[in-house]
């Protein structure tokens, strides 16, 4: 080596620096060692207190029975009466603390750790064990959904009106003051395709109190009733009552979570959403979720804006230039105007791939989304100005393309193959599964197949397999994939049926007490690592009506823990062996007991 001098260093120079080197290397390794010692004799004194503490929770095996997890009992208290209608990812109480630019406040914010509530949530005074379907569908108890606010603002409309202790349903609407059958009908013989099975898949945005989708469930359509949280309307508290299925959400700034292609038909009665606003952002999203083929309906302004414009509070002039922009935007979606006739405007969703060819050229608007914008991805995905062009190699996506219903039911849907591991053998495998725990199922509960239970979640689905079982019954199933798991939802839908992502980790886009019977498979054997048992078996309390059951399908390490859960939340279970009465794997039948607050408003 060389000094700042340049001179070269001596060979004794080089020796005598290794020695101390030497001994700085012993010096190191002992004092490793020292540390070494104290960090396990620490490590000893946390693991010994820490035992103390876990033993609190989780019991060892020896005492309570190998390979199974224990928790101490606990009683969980009851929520104030003003949370009666708690929702935690769209609390008005926090609306103040977001923005108002496209109604963001009204999207999914979810309260963090610290903030979530470890109490019951009580039903209203006088709360009653809902109507039974389908007498739901045209009356519920006031008391259940104790909001005036639609009776006394909109009774010219019939949405809804008050008669002693029941709210009727006769069936109106802003664009339906007659009757919502009447305005079905004129919308079938526009669209022909409504009555032979072809479209079986519908989304309704801003649904009011959902008259539109229950009256297309008897004509064999099953539509999503979509609706924001809100103090005064509580429209999709009201969908949910009657029975018909809905879902919280709004088009804001995020899509809405849905795969692309899910929907045939969707349907927009003057929802009073802007979709000539934004650079048609929110029409996009409608696009994404839209199958080719598949039909748009807008019943309210711009349409018909020559003989509606007066009521309008605008001019003919302003309208005319909006029914223009809608128009021009929808030909650039490739969309092209169906029918028409009085209030009612058709358009359909091109299945020709070529026709957006033109969206490669420069300088268009809206562009075609980039190749690296999964158009699947829906959970908490920013909505983008850009046209979410369909995948060339599903060729049987398209709504001529898939088979009829209930046909369409029972065939393996094209976009299995994009499942890992999904064939049509493994579909028809999952079919017969299900047909087989159906059946076992309704043994251990009677209710399924009554008029007991109308309202349905699978909160952990695959292929839609349990939903499709039941498909005789009198009931309807929410299909739940979990935003972490493959992506099955699409396959759900090409089957005909409903569903949604969501993570289990968050409270559901739901009101309390608004579903019979909740559903799950293996959810805390998958999820346990990221999500607290005890705030999911909570969300499960909020959401599930008095009265109600749950089928818990769990390995055998968790069964007992879920039980000593459920017993805090008032709660009766019963342990079940499954159809094959395997030791790894138990079932716990469960049912809410119904019960009244005890507590005064905070």
């Amino acid at each position: 080596m060389k000094y700042k001098d340049g001179k070269p260093g001596s060979q004794q120079d080089k020796s005598s620096r290794v020695v101390p080197m030497t001994i700085m290397f012993v010096v190191l390794c002992g004092f490793s060692f020292y540390l070494g010692g104290i960090f396990c004799s620490e490590k000893n004194r946390f693991d010994a207190s820490d035992a103390k503490d876990v033993a609190k929770v989780v019991q060892s095996s020896n005492e309570m029975g190998a390979g199974s997890l224990q928790m101490r009992s606990v009683n969980f208290p009851e929520c104030s009466r003003d949370y009666q209608d708690y929702t935690p990812c769209t609390d008005p109480r926090k609306w103040k603390k977001y923005g108002t630019h496209r109604l963001t406040f009204m999207e999914r914010h979810c309260p963090p750790v610290f903030e979530r509530k470890e109490c019951l949530v009580p039903p209203p005074d006088g709360y009653k064990v809902p109507i039974k379907w389908p007498k739901s569908r045209d009356e519920c108890w006031y008391r259940n959904v104790p909001y005036n606010w639609i009776n006394t603002q909109k009774s010219n409309q019939n949405w809804l009106r008050k008669e002693g202790e029941k709210f009727l349903f006769p069936g109106g609407g802003t664009m339906f003051p007659r009757g919502v059958s009447e305005y079905v009908d004129l919308m079938q013989n526009l669209i022909p395709e409504m009555k032979d099975g072809t479209v079986r898949t519908a989304i309704d945005t801003g649904c009011g109190v959902a008259s539109w989708g229950g009256d297309l469930l008897d004509r064999g359509i099953l539509t999503v009733s979509l609706a924001p949280r809100d103090n005064h309307e509580a429209q999709v508290q009201f969908a949910l009552e009657r029975g018909i299925p809905a879902i919280l959400g709004i088009i804001s700034t995020q899509r809405l979570p849905f795969p692309s292609k899910s929907f045939d038909m969707a349907h927009c009665s003057r929802c009073l959403i802007p979709w000539t606003e934004f650079g048609g952002i929110y029409l996009l999203e409608i696009h994404r979720i839209l199958r080719p083929g598949g039909f748009w309906v807008l019943s309210g302004p711009p349409v018909n804006y020559e003989h509606r414009w007066r009521g309008w509070n605008t001019t003919i002039e302003e309208q005319k230039s909006d029914y223009n922009r809608l128009q021009k935007l929808l030909t650039s979606m490739c969309f092209k105007l169906y029918n028409q006739k009085d209030d009612i405007a058709v358009w359909q969703k091109s299945s020709d791939i070529s026709c957006y060819d033109k969206l490669a050229k420069p300088d268009v608007y809206p562009p075609k989304c980039d190749d690296s914008f999964e158009p699947d991805s829906a959970w908490y995905t920013p909505l983008r100005s850009c046209v979410v062009v369909p995948n060339p190699k599903h060729k049987k996506s398209g709504l001529k393309s898939l088979p009829k219903w209930p046909e369409r039911l029972s065939v393996a849907p094209e976009r299995i193959s994009d499942v890992h591991g999904g064939s049509a053998s493994t579909f028809k495998h999952d079919d017969s599964k299900w047909k087989v725990r159906a059946k076992h199922y309704k043994k251990l509960v009677p209710a399924i197949g009554t008029d007991k239970i109308r309202n349905v979640m699978d909160m952990n689905t695959v292929y839609g397999g349990f939903a499709a079982s039941l498909i005789d019954d009198p009931l309807w199933v929410m299909n739940v994939v979990s935003s972490y798991a493959a992506n099955t939802l699409a396959v759900v839908y090409d089957r005909g049926l409903i569903g949604t992502y969501h993570d289990w980790c968050e409270a559901f886009s739901t009101y309390p007490r608004t579903y019979d019977l909740l559903h799950l498979d293996g959810l805390f054997t998958a999820e346990s690592h990221r999500c607290d048992m005890k705030y999911v078996l909570l969300e499960m309390d909020r959401i599930l009506r008095p009265n109600g059951y749950a089928i818990i399908r769990e390995s055998s390490y968790f069964v007992d823990a879920v039980a000593t859960i459920a017993k805090g939340m008032r709660w009766g279970c019963r342990k079940e062996d499954t159809e094959y009465s395997v030791e790894k794997e138990k079932m716990l039948i469960c049912q809410k007991k119904i019960w009244y607050s005890s507590n005064k408003s905070s």
